[in-house]
């Protein structure tokens, strides 16, 4: 997973995180919600994801199934993670089989961190509908953001959290068990934003042909108690989150900055940063990986042609 998280090895720093500072709770278990604008975003969370202590090695990703056909694929199906398909025809039997796969592989591989895009998409394909079904239905016009689709939380929250920790019944949907696992107990907010509004793809991080740019991140953590449970409310508590996001890009995009949190008088950032011996490494390996499929491909073609 981290042989894509490269953009250029003579920036220092790459990513700045600001808000609340998850390392706070990287041991405990958390849902990681966050809005989507192109596949860079992944490379950008697993770049931000590499100091917060094992969050790296215990989380499971749900993505785009598109994903499995990349260069880390076939290393992010060995690690558990789930790829979804979009689209009204497959949503119903998606969400089957991602619950399925929680119940399967979730406490099994021991993980703490579930990762998401609540959007279902990249934000330039989903707009357009997004703020149709907001007119439609009297809901805030968003441009930075989609109103976001509650499925896949939904699953989450019904497979992984503990019994009666945000209302949720005991049974059989809490796949807790006989675990010391005490179940989810953070959602953590996350935004992404790109300077100018303009995000980076996956084929930019990895051959980094566009200029150095620094990414910016926040994150607001909220206790798994205070997000309700029923399904109307949850909606509404989604919403409310991303039209918050649009508020935060909206700020960002207009000052270069993230508003400063509830109770602070300046925003506070944090660099991020690793050590370009470690990028180099991983964009060696990365090469490497591409010139593996490169072969295979190769060699299949021969075959069959």
């Amino acid at each position: 997973m981290c042989l894509s998280k490269m953009h250029k090895v003579s920036v220092d720093t790459l990513v700045v995180e600001w808000g609340d500072d998850v390392k706070a709770v990287s041991e405990d278990e958390a849902m990681v919600l966050v809005n989507h604008q192109a596949t860079g975003d992944v490379c950008t969370l697993m770049m931000c994801l590499q100091d917060k202590g094992t969050v790296v090695r215990q989380m499971m990703w749900l993505m785009d199934h598109i994903f499995k056909y990349t260069n880390f694929g076939i290393v992010s199906l060995i690690h558990g993670d789930f790829f979804i398909r979009q689209g009204k025809a497959h949503r119903d039997q998606q969400l089957v089989l991602l619950q399925e796969h929680l119940e399967k592989y979730y406490r099994s591989r021991n993980r703490k961190w579930i990762v998401l895009f609540p959007e279902g998409g990249f934000l330039r394909k989903r707009r357009e509908t997004s703020q149709a079904f907001a007119k439609k239905n009297n809901l805030p016009f968003l441009k930075h953001v989609t109103l976001p689709r509650l499925g896949a939380t939904q699953v989450i929250l019904k497979t992984l959290v503990a019994p009666q920790e945000n209302g949720t019944p005991a049974g059989r949907d809490a796949v807790i068990k006989e675990s010391k696992s005490k179940g989810l107990q953070w959602v953590i907010d996350t935004t992404i934003a790109y300077p100018k509004g303009e995000p980076i793809d996956i084929q930019t991080w990895i051959l980094g042909y566009r200029q150095p740019t620094v990414t910016h991140v926040h994150y607001r953590i909220f206790p798994i108690k205070d997000v309700p449970a029923e399904p109307e409310a949850l909606t509404h508590w989604l919403y409310q989150r991303f039209i918050e996001k649009e508020d935060l890009l909206t700020h960002f995009y207009e000052t270069g900055a993230f508003p400063p949190l509830q109770g602070q008088t300046k925003a506070v950032s944090r660099a991020m940063t690793l050590s370009n011996l470690w990028l180099v490494g991983i964009q060696s390996l990365a090469f490497l990986s591409g010139g593996m499929w490169y072969c295979i491909l190769q060699y299949f073609y021969h075959c069959l042609f």
